[in-house]
């Protein structure tokens, strides 16, 4: 398949998608469109849940597993959408609708970059193509559900908007439920304990609170309290007032020592959702970041999430578009991007297996890719 033909296909597959609504728990059509799109090229295909995945035609055990991974599942339409989010229509060299660029083209350039290496004999590590659900709400019928079934992986390439550079690490999430306790009295006499004097006086800890280590790539740990909930009538002093605190962690705390810190720091009581979502990245000494600077890319680190944080193996988050573009009303990906997408990972995976062959034996240097 030539490098037209490529984009072509990756063009008209991710009109295909943005055609079928797949919201979180919701994205069996796209896995069904997925499976067929991979079997029309010969390859044999996987399926758990709304989860579709496959491997390289020419498997060798022993080799280094690398995991191609993107997610087919969408948020739902944002407001103020000016087009039908799930017609996929093209103007001035931008596909519009929803999922376009979070992370339609990046699942459809790695699927193409998949498909061009499927057959290839003694290459130098194995592949697996995945396509998870559930990303958008990190679920646990998602990637968390999938790796075990995928066995040992060395390294993942996780596809999401990045402009085509490579984000070495990412930053991890915990959403905190406060609650203040107090007193409840009459508001017109000197009674009760105000909960909710409490509660603005940990916000404002928060808001002003500085964690020791900051990040040279992800910066300083990002803490925003984005709900509040207090009192029940204007007379009554309130016994307790809850709020929500959103928490974005660099490499040097985990979600648990953040935790902790804030429980000292604050008076309210606090409650974390979950722990698991802590930062995650790749050292910059990796082998295959190296092979990303022989390419021509930059790197840095990211602020969102992504189904990074769920995969404990090295990790680089690389895809066309921009992050700005997700979640908002008319999302688009412009169709050059695509085409760069596909040559990018292409290139880039071919580099890196031209160096693991040069580190390898002597006769193996007679591989080619």
């Amino acid at each position: 398949m030539s490098s037209n033909d490529k984009h072509i296909q990756a063009v008209k597959l991710l009109q295909e998608l943005i055609a079928i609504p797949s919201f979180s728990k919701e994205e069996t059509q796209t896995a069904e469109l997925l499976e067929r799109t991979l079997q029309s090229q010969g390859i044999a295909t996987h399926r758990q849940g709304n989860n579709v995945w496959a491997k390289n035609k020419h498997w060798q055990e022993g080799l280094p597993t690398l995991l191609l991974n993107s997610h087919h599942d969408t948020v739902k339409p944002a407001k103020g959408w000016q087009r039908n989010p799930f017609e996929p229509t093209i103007e001035e060299g931008c596909l519009f609708g929803l999922g376009s660029n979070d992370a339609g083209a990046s699942l459809v350039s790695l699927l193409m970059s998949f498909i061009h290496f499927h057959p290839k004999t003694d290459l130098a590590f194995n592949l697996i193509f995945a396509a998870p659900a559930e990303e958008e709400i990190s679920g646990p019928n998602g990637i968390a559900s999938l790796l075990p079934v995928l066995g040992p992986i060395d390294l993942a390439i996780v596809g999401e908007p990045t402009q085509m550079r490579m984000a070495i690490a990412e930053k991890g999430l915990m959403v905190i439920d406060g609650e203040a306790q107090g007193k409840a009295g009459h508001a017109a006499r000197e009674e009760g304990i105000n909960a909710l004097y409490i509660a603005l006086e940990d916000i404002d800890k928060i808001r002003n609170y500085q964690f020791e280590k900051r990040s040279p790539l992800l910066g300083p740990i990002k803490m925003t309290v984005t709900q509040i909930r207090c009192g029940s009538q204007h007379n009554v002093v309130p016994d307790h007032c809850q709020f929500v605190i959103d928490v974005r962690t660099n490499e040097h705390y985990s979600n648990q020592e953040v935790f902790d810190i804030l429980q000292q720091l604050l008076r309210s009581s606090l409650k974390a959702r979950s722990f698991r979502l802590n930062s995650s990245g790749i050292a910059l000494d990796h082998p295959f970041v190296q092979a990303g600077l022989a390419c021509g890319l930059d790197y840095y680190g990211s602020p969102t999430l992504s189904d990074q944080a769920l995969l404990p193996f090295s990790s680089l988050k690389i895809g066309p578009g921009k992050s700005a573009r997700s979640h908002t009303a008319d999302e688009f990906i412009r169709l050059e991007e695509i085409e760069q997408g596909i040559q990018t990972y292409i290139r880039l995976l071919e580099t890196y297996g031209a160096a693991q062959l040069k580190q390898s034996k002597p006769s193996a240097q007679t591989r080619t890719l």
